[in-house]
């Protein structure tokens, strides 16, 4: 469920994997009951709109407000927080689309954000002007919505008409609407999808693939649609001919398009569960699957050549594929009836894959070593693939940005702690700074190291600091731990303008857990912490806590833990199994009662990285740590602060609501602020990020900063 906040403000770090997740993780309302949950006196803030729930939301906000909006730090934060978000000489992140890059730009007269181009050349170079192509304020205005851009699916080659997503409040639920990018306006009587969480590609100019809710029984209990329908332009949405369904009980259905050689090749994926997919090309009107594991991760198209990320051995022919590895997947000879395999990269136990691009003649692949990037470019020639280093400018967090497959353009990211980001333009191994960002906080005489606990059960965890050069080794150094440890996804040391002001600046401690079930180490890392072996994480994280004692950094009473979504679960477990290590807990958009979190919203889909309730084998281990199971009376905790949105419709917003009531109810004292308006990320607009974070860091300031 990972949820990388406020990209462009945090530091560009702008992952595709986080754009294919954010479409996989999204969810559907939820709230039913299940037996036994009547026994819970808090399930009527499940309800998320009803008077009675918002009653209890106001009077909650109300007392975080008293305590933290009052203090000269929250205004401080809060603007100068806006300033960085609306400073409009940013670095500014391409899309590449066609012969343009497209950008969403949002600043203090723009909140909704104007969606603009220029040409790739012109973007290349660094000059020329931006062309608005359509403006959300004034869209929203018109429409009495709050939209917020959620993407576009483009029509090749010429890259006129797309697809466009916008949502109602930052929710993960959106309409679709066709737009044409000449005439910069919807098409009169185009392509339109109604809300839902929806996913749709093009097959020509007159017809589209649509996953979608068709009404009654269409969609699964994971809350995705589990029907695909080929629509014919002109025709109804409910006339459209079905071309694909999946089992109610299984995850749901995605439909995407790829343009490569010249040709719309459509995929479908049939979500079994979250790490089990059967994958499908439209072929002359119907789906073929295509043979390769259930389990590999599908990275789009270099030519003909599929690219997967294996999470398991894959054995083709006589040959097989390591887990952890980038292979190639000959399409075309498949499609003849011969299976060609080929690795491109095969990481060792201390590096993995992150990322990569596809150009016109290769593929950029972003990596790890020991958690820090790198970068190659990898190119075939009769049938083997061959590598060639890219000189990344050194220690740092590498994120993939853009490429076309029309040149060898492609543009990424660099960034660490303490040095801004930075956009490279690159083509082969050749590359140059486009764009350096300011600094937005003084960093002068920070210094980022990486250090290593060893866990419970003598696994070695490393983890980023970033500290005053100077800083005594007293145990009263104010410090943040963050932690995620889920669903595959690395944590890696970057810059951010927020923690930089909100907490380094402030004098504070800065560290990163690469706890397992990240992706920090490949698969095997992650899975070290699926379903019973859980707890794995949680150990961790107490693991690198412990050593930031044991080293005299800090002590508990200084100590202060921050989680969001899936890290929201972490910072809530924490909270409930070692409260005597932490003075402070930011507990941001949490899964937390793990007993009813696969009957609310999107939680039916993370069934294959928790386990399933229902079953008793398996809540037996999840119920040794679900903190709203395992929050008790007679216990002492650290006054945590609860985030979360009304409009979280992936995570639902009861379950940080009735945890902090039941804490309340017990008489611990809790803080807790839920926005109504901000999806997942509990912010749409530039205005609601500054105010977020300034009560979080004003929060944590406030508790951990009391000498």
């Amino acid at each position: 469920m990972k949820t990388i906040l406020n990209l462009s403000h945090y530091s560009g770090f702008i992952l595709l994997i986080m754009v294919i997740m954010a479409a996989v993780f999204a969810g559907c309302s939820g709230g039913n009951k299940q037996a036994g949950a009547d026994k819970d006196p808090w399930l009527w803030l499940e309800d998320i709109e009803s008077e009675q729930s918002l009653d209890w939301v106001r009077a909650q906000n109300r007392v975080s407000d008293e305590a933290f909006r009052n203090q000269p730090l929250f205004d401080t934060l809060k603007d100068r927080f806006l300033n960085v978000f609306n400073d409009k000489d940013q670095v500014i992140y391409p899309v590449i689309t066609g012969d343009y890059v497209y950008n969403l730009w949002q600043d203090e007269k723009n909140e909704r954000g104007l969606w603009r181009r220029m040409p790739l050349a012109d973007f290349i170079k660094s000059k020329g002007d931006w062309e608005v192509v359509l403006d959300l304020d004034i869209l929203s205005a018109a429409e009495n919505k709050k939209w917020v851009f959620d993407g576009a699916e483009w029509l090749a080659p010429d890259y006129r008409y797309c697809l466009l997503t916008l949502s109602d409040g930052g929710t993960d639920e959106g309409v679709i609407r066709e737009f044409d990018a000449v005439v910069k306006n919807f098409v009169a009587d185009g392509f339109y999808v109604s809300e839902s969480k929806s996913s749709a590609t093009w097959v020509d100019k007159d017809n589209i693939v649509v996953a979608t809710d068709y009404g009654e029984g269409s969609m699964s209990t994971s809350g995705y649609p589990r029907i695909a329908k080929l629509w014919k332009r002109g025709s109804l949405i409910n006339d459209a001919t079905m071309i694909a369904e999946t089992d109610t009980t299984d995850m749901g259905l995605f439909v995407y398009g790829i343009y490569a050689e010249g040709q719309q090749k459509v995929f479908i994926s049939s979500k079994k569960s979250f790490y089990e997919t059967d994958l499908y090309l439209l072929d002359s009107g119907s789906p073929r699957k295509i043979e390769c594991p259930a389990d590999a991760n599908f990275y789009g198209l270099f030519g003909n050549y599929m690219l997967f990320y294996l999470q398991s051995d894959w054995v083709a022919g006589d040959v097989s594929h390591g887990s952890g590895s980038l292979v190639s997947f000959d399409l075309d000879s498949f499609l003849k009836g011969k299976l060609s395999v080929e690795t491109i990269y095969m990481p060792d136990a201390k590096s993995s894959f992150v990322s990569l691009l596809s150009t016109k003649d290769f593929i950029v692949v972003a990596t790890m070593e020991n958690v820090q990037s790198r970068l190659k470019t990898f190119r075939i020639k009769d049938g083997a693939w061959t590598s060639s280093e890219v000189p990344v400018p050194g220690f740092g967090t590498i994120s993939l940005i853009a490429s076309s497959d029309r040149s060898n353009d492609y543009f990424f990211d660099f960034s660490n702690p303490v040095t801004p980001s930075t956009l490279y333009y690159g083509n082969n191994t050749d590359i140059r700074e486009i764009k350096k960002q300011k600094s937005y906080f003084n960093a002068e005489g920070l210094l980022v190291e990486q250090y290593e606990a060893t866990s419970k059960d003598g696994t070695v965890i490393p983890y980023f600091i970033v500290h005053k050069s100077n800083f005594e080794l007293n145990g009263k150094n104010p410090t943040l731990l963050y932690g995620y440890g889920g669903f595959n996804v690395p944590e890696q040391p970057y810059y951010s303008s927020v923690t930089g002001i909100g907490w380094l600046e402030q004098g504070g401690v800065y560290v990163i857990a690469n706890i397992r079930g990240g992706g920090e180490f490949g698969p095997s890392w992650h899975k070290s912490a699926l379903k019973e072996n859980r707890q794995n994480a949680y150990d961790d994280f107490f693991a690198v806590s412990e050593d930031l004692l044991n080293r005299k950094i800090t002590s508990p009473d200084y100590l202060g833990a921050f989680g969001w979504s899936n890290g929201g679960l972490l910072a809530g477990v924490a909270l409930t199994q070692r409260p005597d290590l932490y003075k402070a807990i930011v507990v941001g958009a949490p899964l937390l009662d793990m007993k009813r979190y696969s009957k609310l919203l999107a939680g039916a889909s993370w069934m294959a990285e928790f386990g399933n309730p229902d079953i008793p084998e398996e809540w037996a281990y999840i119920s040794k740590y679900s903190p709203y199971q395992n929050v008790t009376k007679d216990k002492e905790y650290p006054e945590p602060f609860f985030i979360t949105s009304t409009k979280d419709d992936r995570v639902h917003p009861g379950h940080a609501r009735k945890m902090a009531a039941k804490m309340s109810d017990m008489g611990h004292p809790v803080f807790y602020h839920e926005t109504i308006e901000g999806g997942h990320g509990a912010a749409s607009t530039n205005a609601q990020q500054a105010d977020m974070w300034a009560l979080i860091y004003t929060y944590l300031n406030t508790k951990l900063k009391h000498d």
